[in-house]
């Protein structure tokens, strides 16, 4: 199933979101398209971005209301423009050269936006295959966002009964009809731009790396269609939700709040919903970064209604059972488990069952003498070594914040060169490992610290998820630089 580990790879994490663009977020424009050429003049192979869910009350893509449709913010206006679904007038309107990604501007404007673009849209045959391809998850996405517009953007547990039962108000399809063309029309064109960005990347050779969460949000279309599948009480809240417990970076834990899977209704019915998650997944990506995989294993629960994790306890998973089905239904699949955080024995019998790559951040690295994510304690090549992850400083700053024990080691186990950066030297460490990939934030390439560059403070509710690159990245110097890097490390 795991073909990754006979490569020798590498590529860059840059988020769609981050993309240089005029409109307030990256899109699936020319910019993306000038970021292709970009990795492919620099010698990599993959692009792994974040999740392309929509995003909602937090603007995490890792909380989206539906887990397997396309955020409408990524959907170009210059294309809609192209296409006369919109005036020129209009697209100005959608102007916005703000530096970090403004989630409230683009909530308050982008969707009268593309209601304007709907209006003038006339549908064919390419949207009638489109949506009869994906009827699986578009109607019930379409009605469930139609019910939200009714109902003030609140969430689905405070609607009046018949909305809130998922059965009961498919029967109220008919009174919705026009609003959820406009919801599959969003759809249509995410799907189609990215589609055509997608042909390009891998028109030169690169592949792209998806994330998965492992978590739906309780504001979901997934909890409101599938009840079942989750841990739910009459009224319709959780009863236990998932988090992390407390650590020596968080002494109240992680409450990230998401409902917990009823793993028993799910086994019992062969892991439909996870199947039909994984394959809308491979409509998108290439490769699957599958988060918070020890959850699989095991998770920590909690008991919903409490502020903190403090007083939760870790629960069996049947992700044996799980993968063994899913290893079944897509042979071929291309997955890596992100395996951080809290590794016990059954974590360990899971990722060697699968063989899946697990991932080695090697900011974590310099901790003790024998850490797992030395280079030199890699056991093989079946592993994805990163410098940093969307959730992490930037190497610039971790490294201006390195003293004791842990500068020392880093000084030992990668010694910098003359002239050489300490981000410089930490890239070379990754590259030269012998993990069978190498992604590299873009943020390290750049050497950018955290006040300009950091993705995201787990933990931490605000200004999160909004950085992006400056539109200047893209020197000759800073190409010839990650092109050397590649090439001296045997990687392309």
């Amino acid at each position: 199933m795991n073909q990754l580990k006979n490569e020798r790879k590498c590529g860059i994490l840059m988020p769609i979101s981050s993309l240089p663009s005029i409109y307030g977020i990256g899109n699936f424009g020319t910019k993306a398209y000038e970021f292709v050429d970009f990795l492919h003049k620099t010698g990599q192979s993959y692009w792994q971005v974040l999740p392309l869910n929509p995003t909602s009350y937090g603007d995490s893509p890792y909380q989206s209301p539906a887990s397997v449709s396309g955020n409408p913010y990524f959907i170009d206006p210059e294309t809609l423009y192209k296409e006369k679904l919109l005036t020129a007038e209009e697209l100005k309107t959608a102007v916005n050269k703000s530096k970090k990604v403004d989630y409230g501007w683009l909530f308050n404007t982008r969707y009268d936006l593309l209601r304007k673009a709907y209006s003038r849209f006339k549908k064919d045959e390419e949207y009638d295959i489109f949506c009869h391809n994906n009827i699986e998850w578009l109607d019930d996405y379409a009605l469930f966002m139609s019910l939200k517009v009714q109902h003030g953007y609140s969430e689905w547990t405070s609607w009046d009964s018949e909305y809130q039962n998922y059965e009961q108000a498919k029967n109220l399809v008919q009174n919705y009809e026009e609003e959820m063309d406009f919801w599959r029309f969003i759809q249509f064109e995410f799907y189609k731009q990215w589609d055509k960005l997608h042909k390009y990347i891998k028109s030169l050779g690169i592949e792209v790396i998806g994330d998965m969460p492992i978590y739906v949000a309780h504001d979901s279309m997934d909890v409101w269609s599938n009840p079942k599948d989750f841990l739910l009480d009459d009224n319709n809240k959780p009863t236990e939700v998932a988090g992390c417990p407390p650590d020596g970076f968080s002494p109240d834990g992680q409450l990230w709040g998401n409902p917990i899977y009823n793993w028993d209704k799910m086994k019992q019915d062969g892991f439909t919903w996870w199947c039909k998650r994984i394959a809308e997944s491979f409509k998108l990506y290439d490769v699957l970064r599958i988060d918070h995989f020890r959850g699989f294993a095991g998770y920590y629960s909690i008991p919903y209604g409490h502020d903190t994790a403090k007083f939760g306890s870790w629960k069996h998973a049947p992700g044996i059972e799980l993968f063994s089905t899913i290893k079944n239904k897509f042979p071929e699949a291309k997955i890596i488990a992100e395996d951080l955080g809290f590794i016990t024995e059954d974590v360990r019998e899971l990722l060697s069952f699968t063989g899946f790559p697990g991932m080695k951040i090697l900011q974590f690295a310099f901790f003790d003498d024998d850490s797992e994510y030395l280079p030199r304690m890699f056991k093989d090549e079946n592993c994805i070594v990163y410098t940093g992850s969307h959730d992490s400083d930037c190497t610039k700053t971790w490294y201006k914040n390195l003293n004791g024990d842990v500068k020392q080691r880093f000084m030992v186990e990668c010694p910098k060169k003359v002239k050489q950066t300490g981000t410089e030297a930490l890239i070379n460490f990754a590259l030269n490992s012998k993990a069978c990939l190498a992604i590299i934030p873009i943020q390290d390439y750049l050497e950018l610290e955290n006040e300009v560059g950091r993705m995201n403070v787990p933990s931490i509710a605000t200004d999160n998820w909004t950085w992006r690159i400056s539109p200047r990245y893209r020197s000759e110097k800073l190409i010839n630089k990650i092109y050397k890097m590649t090439i001296d490390s045997k990687r392309k």
